[in-house]
């Protein structure tokens, strides 16, 4: 709330104070031993009084039970802390663990098509299902499949917003940040009650990136935001992954080009692992009892029906339509959003069978 204090200066004052209580009760000469500080910030510092709307702030983060994790903490994010410009407080809402340090972004166009929403939840439920956290930024499109994707297969996921936490957007997503904090977290750096504002949404990118170790992008324009996140992964020395598409969709320029400039090309979740060392240790995690209860709670009528004739054998589809009493263009249907979220696999000459542990 110190006019002039950006991020980077917040880390000189407290690398040289060692808290913001000692930065507040420094003398202006001492003050001007920091890097990157000017006459005005002193001043600013010096004489600093609306600690009213610091109380206000603190007073919204309890009322609204969200948590404020401060850069010097124990428990703020590792991989964020080695970026340069670390954001000083993040609010969260959920829980951010140790095991969230192995962790990959997804990111793409809010407006894709049927290939992209089916290759991202492919993705983000594998890397969920093998126990790697997945990130994103809960925009529409790409961002949310990605989430839904981890979440359905048991898996962790962080959303990172734009806006202040209790200003979820876009607004359809409420539901889908809830299930988000229950199983993973939201964060954001912006004050509570902040709109989502255009200009803070590149902010957020180097925040999704540097979650991570590395960052995917499905689909995207040349001119999409997600290039914007690709850029500060490679700032952050971060891996810069990209999924191919169809040259002739202009969905597919922003990940070809990363390609042609060297981004590693995308087929399956096994590129991804093969190239990042904290992953290459990693066996499949397959869902304990716990996640696939989770998993067949969230299920629809008629994909309980088709699980349930499944449950102990493999059928062709045209026992699962006859058993069930799908016409076979719903059945297909109810097959594909099972596949989708890891509970059935389809095997050879149409032949299909839950998922085994």
């Amino acid at each position: 709330m110190v006019s002039g204090v950006g991020d980077v200066l917040f880390r000189n004052l407290i690398s040289k104070f060692g808290s913001p209580k000692c930065v507040f009760e420094a003398k202006p000469k001492e003050l001007q031993r920091v890097e990157g500080i000017g006459e005005k910030t002193i001043y600013a510092l010096n004489n600093f009084s609306e600690w009213d709307k610091v109380d206000k702030e603190v007073s919204r983060i309890n009322k609204l039970g969200f948590q404020l994790k401060h850069f010097h903490g124990s428990n703020y994010p590792k991989n964020l802390l080695a970026i340069y410009n670390p954001p000083p407080f993040l609010y969260l809402k959920g829980d951010i663990l140790r095991e969230d340090d192995i962790a990959i972004a997804i990111v793409g166009t809010r407006v894709p098509d049927r290939y992209g929403r089916f290759v991202t939840e492919e993705i983000a439920g594998e890397l969920g299902a093998r126990g790697i956290t997945v990130v994103s930024g809960m925009a529409r499109g790409i961002d949310s499949i990605a989430h839904y994707g981890a979440l359905k297969r048991g898996g962790r996921t962080i959303a990172v917003l734009g806006s202040g936490l209790d200003v979820i957007y876009p607004p359809e997503n409420k539901k889908l940040g809830e299930w988000i904090s229950s199983q993973g977290a939201v964060v954001s750096e912006f004050p509570i009650g902040t709109a989502p504002d255009s200009v803070n949404f590149p902010k957020r990118n180097r925040i999704i990136s540097g979650l991570s170790l590395g960052v995917v992008v499905v689909q995207a324009s040349d001119k999409s935001g997600s290039l914007i996140t690709a850029s500060f992964a490679l700032e952050q020395n971060r891996e810069v992954f990209a999924v191919p598409g169809n040259i002739g969709n202009r969905l597919s320029q922003g990940a070809n080009k990363l390609i042609k400039q060297g981004a590693k090309l995308v087929e399956s979740v096994d590129d991804i692992l093969t190239e990042i060392e904290a992953f290459k240790d990693l066996t499949a995690r397959r869902s304990s009892d716990c996640s696939l209860t989770s998993m067949l709670s969230a299920l629809t009528q008629d994909e309980r029906g088709v699980y349930s004739v499944l449950k102990d054998k493999s059928l062709h589809i045209d026992e699962i339509i006859k058993l069930t009493g799908m016409d076979p263009a719903r059945a297909l249907s109810v097959l594909l959003s099972l596949e989708l979220n890891g509970v059935v696999v389809q095997l050879p000459a149409k032949m299909f069978q839950v998922r085994r542990a």
